[in-house]
């Protein structure tokens, strides 16, 4: 995903003391700052995309910051170690004594974020975890990961997806995101959930949705949605992906006199003889043993009539 952020930002007193690095990502840049600030110094930021700040020396004895800009005195914090800041929040800070400060800035793209964490956490968690700001003054579970992110804006030396990996566990380890609880011995999924996953299987048609895709639609993590899904059903999600397919293959082996081949394409199984696999596995019968085993009864019973 090709993304430059969106940035409003004034600052007074700052100046940049050495080359700014930085690297485009999939769906994320990343900026490395070296800069040294004079007494009195402020500024003022605000982007359209989610972000996080993280610095590489310790800056709260200098340094205080706001996300209000009405009574800054009484408003105003110690600038932590590492600070997520959600989309459309502004920030003020203003510096109390001369210092130099190095750190790191990650622009992030939402969707980027949420195709990460949603897996994991489930969609829904997901959002909520992205609204909520988030500050860390021990940084010692990543800082080590900003360290490697720094010498990979540096100087590249592996493939992207390194970069990105670290730019993904350092979100996840400064995002405030509640350890997930395990589910209750006998957990279900409800009625309301069971019909959203049966509507959207129904306009999938011939799609196999992921399990991710699945967990998504009733704001579950995947982990955790598996689990309930078996507990609920009795199958896998890919067993009851595939019987819902099989039903509506019965369907239009009923209501149309379509070939079995082009019920297979149309549901979208790779060729007749997979449906036919498949179908024989669930029912027992081939499609056209089952086509033509309906028919008769259906005879049957508009004679008995």
């Amino acid at each position: 995903m090709r993304f430059w952020h969106r940035m409003s930002w004034r600052t007074d007193g700052i100046t940049v003391s050495a080359p700014v690095q930085w690297r485009q990502l999939d769906g994320m840049v990343t900026v490395l700052w070296e800069a040294e600030s004079r007494a009195g110094a402020s500024g003022y930021y605000l982007a359209d995309d989610p972000r996080i700040m993280l610095f590489f020396n310790d800056v709260s004895q200098n340094v205080r910051i706001s996300n209000r800009s009405d009574d800054f005195t009484r408003n105003a914090r110690a600038m932590p170690r590492a600070v997520y800041v959600p989309a459309g929040m502004p920030m003020w800070t203003t510096s109390r004594t001369a210092h130099r400060f190095s750190h790191l800035n990650l622009h992030l793209h939402k969707d980027a974020i949420l195709r990460y964490l949603a897996p994991s956490i489930g969609r829904a968690s997901a959002q909520a975890a992205l609204r909520r700001p988030a500050e860390l003054n021990d940084i010692s579970g990543i800082e080590t990961l900003a360290r490697l992110l720094a010498n990979e804006i540096r100087s590249p030396t592996k493939h992207a997806v390194y970069a990105e990996s670290l730019v993904g566990c350092i979100v996840a380890g400064l995002l405030d995101i509640p350890a997930e609880r395990p589910p209750k011995a006998g957990a279900r999924l409800t009625q309301a959930q069971m019909n959203k996953l049966m509507a959207q299987a129904d306009q999938a048609g011939g799609h196999r949705m992921s399990v991710a895709e699945m967990a998504a639609i009733v704001g579950l993590s995947e982990s955790w949605f598996s689990s309930v899904f078996k507990k609920t059903t009795g199958q896998t999600p890919l067993q009851w992906q595939l019987g819902k397919r099989i039903g509506q293959a019965k369907q239009l082996l009923v209501t149309s006199d379509l070939p079995v081949a082009s019920i297979a394409a149309q549901l979208g199984f790779s060729d007749q003889a997979h449906l036919t696999k498949v179908f024989r596995q669930i029912d027992g019968e081939t499609p056209a043993a089952w086509r033509r085993l309906h028919h008769i009864r259906a005879s049957e019973t508009s004679a008995g009539a």
